[in-house]
């Protein structure tokens, strides 16, 4: 009796052209969100934008990218993930247009909301797709990698764009960086990209879209202000709401016959370890970005250009480990590999304590660049993962569930560590924002300058050394649990053999 091995279609050329085309806006998209920071000041001037729009118009696209990342992730199963894309892709690119020639904060804050929901579009859709272009185990953990390559390194990429654009041209210069690749999507995806939709997936639930918009704003709210201004009792509320608002979704989810969110994923153990890895890790690491980034410019006195190129060893560092990763997971198994890259990324958690007042940037570079180079490993195949346990007419929703626990991980890190942060600095220093230290100080003279932010830039460092020692324990944890819980899962060859 014989027997025959079924072996995943392997990509063509065809493929990884539209790879390509998917990538490019995630990259340019992923610029354009952090570019944004460097206008605000200019383009509040010349919209005589008050300190409360300027407030919404950074924050209104985070807000309803968030919310709406479930309702898109699902609703491309039902109507097409091809067809909601291209749409997403138009929307983003005729607001991208019409945020960069807003003439008042109003239509701009409109116009960045509009972003925001076309945001929510584009994320599931293209982790969807890439799931249906490249069904081989082998080749979507490469094509993930580089996705997920693309969208980390505008991080970095973005202050360095953002700062060469604004030398030269006027503030909604910004805006306009994705609208070439939203055309190219636009142009080529209709001919590149294959339509995928779950044929059973049945009506989209509006009852549930509303719950789990009131369920996700309002966290996300309250998450965001305890960061900027600690402790409060309106965030609180809000968090408050926004999870009792949660618990409705869910209850509502099980009594329906075609649920927005099927939550018999989470049955599913490798899903569930998976998604939870990638959700501490964006809690974990993500929060640390900011603070390394006002170490570099408000410890270290370096410009936002300098410090974006002091950043650059993490980000190809990062880019390795993101194409590296997925060949290692053909031969080893997934646990094992994360396992090890977590490792290294505790290892740069450990360079960063030792970094001082004194020290430069290149301690704190080196530790930064080992902390990218072992999240790799968790990010690539932490994503394949949650693709590739989840039935292929659910991947929307997976790819949504995935985006939304990050957009849920960095702003919880960021709540967590921005008060742990103060907290040590106000001890140490008997209150005060290390920001407005700095700020401050710049009026005054150098002499007077150097008093004042030579202790506080002390108690700054001391906040990073323990917000670096705690997630250096609890990433050891994470690679733990990882290791117990998905010791089972097979190298991504063995499965595509299978």
């Amino acid at each position: 009796m014989s027997t025959t091995t079924l072996t995943p279609v392997r990509a063509g050329r065809r493929e990884w052209i539209a790879l390509a085309v998917l990538a490019l806006p995630t990259l340019l998209i992923s610029i354009d969100v952090y570019v944004l920071l460097l206008a605000l000041p200019q383009m509040a001037a010349d919209l005589g934008a008050s300190g409360v729009e300027q407030l919404w118009i950074t924050d209104v696209y985070g807000f309803l990218l968030a919310g709406f990342l479930i309702t898109m992730g699902t609703l491309g199963d039902r109507i097409g993930r091809r067809k909601l894309l291209l749409i997403g892709a138009a929307a983003f690119g005729v607001m991208s247009v019409l945020a960069a020639y807003s003439t008042s904060p109003g239509m701009l804050i409109g116009a960045r909301a509009v972003l925001g929901i076309a945001g929510a579009v584009l994320g599931p859709s293209t982790m969807s797709l890439i799931r249906t272009l490249f069904p081989n185990p082998k080749q979507m953990g490469l094509a993930l990698g580089i996705w997920g390559l693309c969208f980390s390194a505008g991080a970095v990429i973005g202050p360095l764009v953002g700062g060469a654009m604004l030398a030269r041209f006027w503030w909604g210069s910004v805006f306009l960086l994705g609208v070439p690749a939203m055309a190219l999507l636009l142009i080529l995806g209709p001919v590149l990209l294959p339509e995928y939709r779950d044929p059973d997936a049945g009506r989209l639930d509006l009852v549930s879209v509303a719950l789990s918009l009131v369920a996700v704003l309002p966290t996300v709210y309250g998450l965001k202000e305890l960061a900027k201004d600690g402790w409060h009792p309106v965030p609180a509320i809000a968090i408050a709401a926004g999870v009792a608002f949660a618990v409705a979704f869910v209850r509502r989810q099980r009594r329906l016959e075609h649920p927005l969110l099927d939550l018999r994923l989470f049955a599913r153990r490798t899903f569930t370890t998976a998604l939870g890895g990638t959700i501490a890790a964006t809690t974990l690491m993500g929060a640390l970005m900011l603070f390394i980034t006002q170490d570099l410019q408000l410890v270290e006195g370096l410009t936002s250009f300098e410090a974006g190129l002091w950043m650059m060893p993490a980000i190809l560092a990062n880019a390795v480990s993101f194409l590296v990763a997925p060949m290692l997971a053909r031969r080893f198994r997934p646990a094992h590999v994360i396992a090890v890259g977590l490792a290294i990324s505790v290892s740069g958690l450990i360079v960063m304590t030792r970094t001082d007042t004194t020290s430069g940037p290149l301690t704190l570079a080196i530790g930064f660049a080992l902390l990218f180079l072992g999240a790799g490993p968790l990010v690539t195949l932490g994503v394949q993962l949650v693709l590739g346990s989840a039935p292929p007419e659910k991947a929307g929703a997976a790819a949504a569930l995935n985006e939304t626990g990050g957009q849920f991980g960095f702003a919880f890190g960021l709540a967590a560590f921005g008060s742990l942060a103060a907290a040590v600095y106000a001890s140490r220093m008997g209150g005060g924002d290390f920001v407005e230290t700095a700020t401050t100080a710049r009026a005054l003279p150098p002499a007077e300058a150097a008093t004042v932010l030579a202790p506080a830039r002390e108690a700054f460092v001391s906040g990073l050394h323990l917000i670096a020692t705690i997630s250096a324990v609890l990433l050891t944890l994470v690679a733990v649990l990882m290791l117990r819980l998905m010791r089972n899962v097979p190298p991504t060859g063995a499965a595509a053999a299978e």
